[in-house]
């Protein structure tokens, strides 16, 4: 497979990612009744920061927006990338691998902190732009 498609699918999977990563967390409804009491304090209790009203809540839904960002960026990357391993692969230097150590601390922190669905993206992810960052540096010499 050549590098510009391995770093397109990560694109892709990569919007997706987002794409699931914002709607599962904004969509959220805690099972349990102690989940709703933990949902429940983290909007309502607040606190103060440099005259700032602040809550949990809100940090839970600006990390959470914070981290689709993220993931947008790194989708916008991988499509960058691709159009230079098509072109001109000497141009990546070590971005692609980078990128992919980003993807394996993703993978490594999903499987311990997260369920099956991020674990997947985030392994499939790596292993997508660890080929990609491979063939680029064959293909540099």
């Amino acid at each position: 497979m050549k590098a510009t498609w391995l770093y397109r699918i990560a694109a892709v999977l990569l919007v997706l990612f987002a794409l699931g990563h914002t709607f599962g967390f904004l969509h959220f409804k805690p099972p349990t009744a102690e989940g709703v009491a933990v949902h429940n304090a983290m909007n309502n209790v607040t606190f103060q920061v440099r005259g700032e009203t602040l809550s949990y809540g809100g940090f839970y839904v600006g990390f959470g927006l914070f981290v689709t960002a993220y993931l947008l960026f790194a989708a916008f990357l991988a499509w960058h990338l691709s159009g230079l391993a098509g072109k001109n692969p000497r141009l990546i230097g070590s971005l692609g691998w980078g990128l992919f150590a980003v993807q394996v601390a993703s993978a490594a922190l999903s499987f311990i902190y997260f369920a099956g669905p991020p674990t997947v993206f985030s392994s499939v992810l790596a292993v997508c732009l660890g080929w990609a960052a491979w063939i680029v540096q064959g293909a540099r010499g």
